[in-house]
């Protein structure tokens, strides 16, 4: 049996789901059921802020001071895994934690332009509605980068990170392992 680390905390895995759920329905849902599209995109809205909130309060690898990398950092790592040498991260990789900001802020965006074209003064207005949908659609793209880094990292690390995100756990550090 493999030793395990406890890496993601409950609260953020089912923010995680949570919004990957939100997403999911929320774009099923665009220009069908527009309660239910309103009702995903304000979850998501709420799943957020909280996860800005756990980001600085939240245990270690919860916290954004714990995986977010100056953008040299990201780049270097981005250089390693096309070389094949990337080190293996008990929490997020640089390229993952940039992937998660870059995922909040256009989450945030599509969130916000939804809510904002809801309002008196922004209703119908094709500007608004044209941010939110290049948003949600540059979603989709970020989203296939996300997984495809998963698998990456999954393959090359020799561990699931889809099980590390339900389970919250991850096989113990070894080696020249990143902690």
């Amino acid at each position: 049996m493999v030793a395990t680390v406890k890496v993601w905390d409950p609260l953020v895995r089912v923010f995680h789901w949570g919004l990957v759920a939100c997403f999911a329905v929320a774009w099923i849902s665009a220009d069908t059921w527009d309660d239910m599209h309103e009702v995903s995109g304000y979850i998501a809205a709420a799943l957020i802020a909280f996860r800005l909130l756990w980001g600085l309060i939240g245990p270690r690898y919860a916290r954004f001071t714990q995986f977010l990398r100056r953008p040299t950092e990201v780049v270097a790592y981005l250089s390693d895994i096309l070389k094949g040498r990337e080190r293996r991260y008990i929490g997020h990789n640089p390229a993952g934690a940039a992937m998660i900001l870059v995922l909040l802020l256009f989450m945030t965006g599509t969130a916000l332009t939804g809510w904002l074209y809801t309002t008196s003064m922004f209703w119908g207005s094709d500007w608004v509605e044209e941010i939110h949908e290049f948003l949600a659609n540059s979603l989709l793209v970020l989203v296939g980068l996300h997984v495809a880094g998963v698998v990456l990292a999954s393959i090359r690390h020799q561990e699931s990170l889809v099980r590390a995100m339900v389970s919250g756990r991850k096989r113990r550090p070894a080696g020249n392992d990143v902690n």
